[in-house]
């Protein structure tokens, strides 16, 4: 068995690994979006090139993880953390995928012009960028009051996704003739909010990381 100061070190490369993800989300969400609002179809690209990068952190995640699994078989506290480092891995990974959805709307979307100035998507998406960022600091810092502050946060993006909603079935029952742009951005409303659920997983792996306890945040 290898000793535990190594052990630890090998804790502290998974951790890294992870905060290496959750910017790398961050950034694509910010970069998706951004390339929705000017319609800029090679930042638009340049988000799905780079998504492979997040995959191949989430399996070095897996392979780093596993090996201390399997050479040092640790329990209590020492388990979960790897375990933990799993699922928020996982969790990171599809918040990358969302974000890539957005990107490829707006490479649907092409040249059209956007049928509304976009105002709640932007905004959902910022407060979206910051949950991604505090639910790490959450684990890193394995703060779990930071952790359930995911739940508030998330109820704020499901209003947000409300009123997107409401605004964009206004703008189809006025204008028919863009229904499809309009369903286009209902689809990135609801790749948003699904980022945001995943962010509060992650509070939830936080909470479960410190007490052993997994709570339900997304109520």
């Amino acid at each position: 068995m290898i000793q535990r100061k190594e052990f630890d070190l090998r804790l502290e490369g998974l951790r890294q690994l992870l905060r290496e993800m959750g910017e790398h989300v961050r950034a694509a969400l910010q970069n998706a979006v951004t390339s929705l609002q000017n319609l800029d179809l090679d930042l638009a690209a340049e988000v799905v090139a780079k998504d492979a990068e997040l995959n191949q952190m989430e399996e070095q995640v897996m392979e780093l993880g596993s090996k201390l699994i399997v050479t040092q078989q640790p329990v209590a506290k020492d388990l979960r953390k790897i375990i933990v480092a799993f699922k928020i891995s996982s969790d990171l990974e599809r918040m990358g995928d969302l974000a890539l959805d957005v990107a490829k709307v707006t490479l649907r979307m092409n040249t059209q012009n956007l049928v509304k100035p976009l105002v709640d998507i932007p905004k959902m998406a910022s407060l979206v960028e910051k949950m991604v960022e505090e639910s790490l600091a959450s684990y890193l810092d394995e703060n779990t009051d930071l952790a359930y502050k995911m739940a508030q946060d998330d109820d704020e993006v499901d209003q947000l996704y409300s009123q997107i909603l409401r605004d964009l079935y206004e703008v189809i029952r006025n204008n028919p003739d863009q229904l499809q742009q309009a369903l286009l951005l209902t689809l990135v409303g609801r790749y948003i909010e699904r980022i945001g659920d995943h962010a509060t997983n992650i509070g939830e792996s936080t909470v479960y990381l410190v007490t052993g306890q997994r709570p339900d945040l997304n109520q």
